[in-house]
């Protein structure tokens, strides 16, 4: 089971997904507090700091046998983050969550992640 998780595909599924399932929790909870006076929606922060490392390191992949090619990756140094936004204001209590948006958020949000979960099984099926 370890040289399939040192799978260097398997490895961003895992990144991604984790990134994914996080933003989902997050609109979630910006939805949840959508009628609390003074409440800043939050966003998850992935794919510029994936690509930060990428542009900076290139990719770098485990090898676990001689004959593997070796590329370079700093995935594993690539992590979501939660930020707030406290840029904006919908109402007069201080809230700036929109609904409407949040909720096509999750609703893209929601594609992606099956459609990374798709990729994922189609990724242990080949292996």
């Amino acid at each position: 089971m370890g040289d399939f998780l040192n799978n260097a595909n398997m490895q961003l599924l895992e990144k991604k997904l984790d990134a994914v399932w996080m933003r989902q929790q997050v609109i979630s909870n910006n939805i949840a507090n959508v009628d609390t006076p003074g409440f800043k929606r939050s966003n998850v922060e992935f794919e510029s700091y994936f690509k930060a490392a990428i542009n900076d390191g290139g990719f770098v992949a485990k090898t676990t046998r001689d004959k593997h090619i070796n590329f370079s990756s700093n995935i594993e140094n690539v992590s979501a983050a939660i930020v707030q936004d406290n840029s904006t204001s919908m109402r007069m209590d201080g809230n700036n969550v929109d609904i409407d948006s949040e909720n096509a958020l999750l609703a893209a949000n929601t594609i992606y992640y099956d459609t990374l979960v798709e990729k994922l099984n189609s990724e242990i099926t080949r292996l």
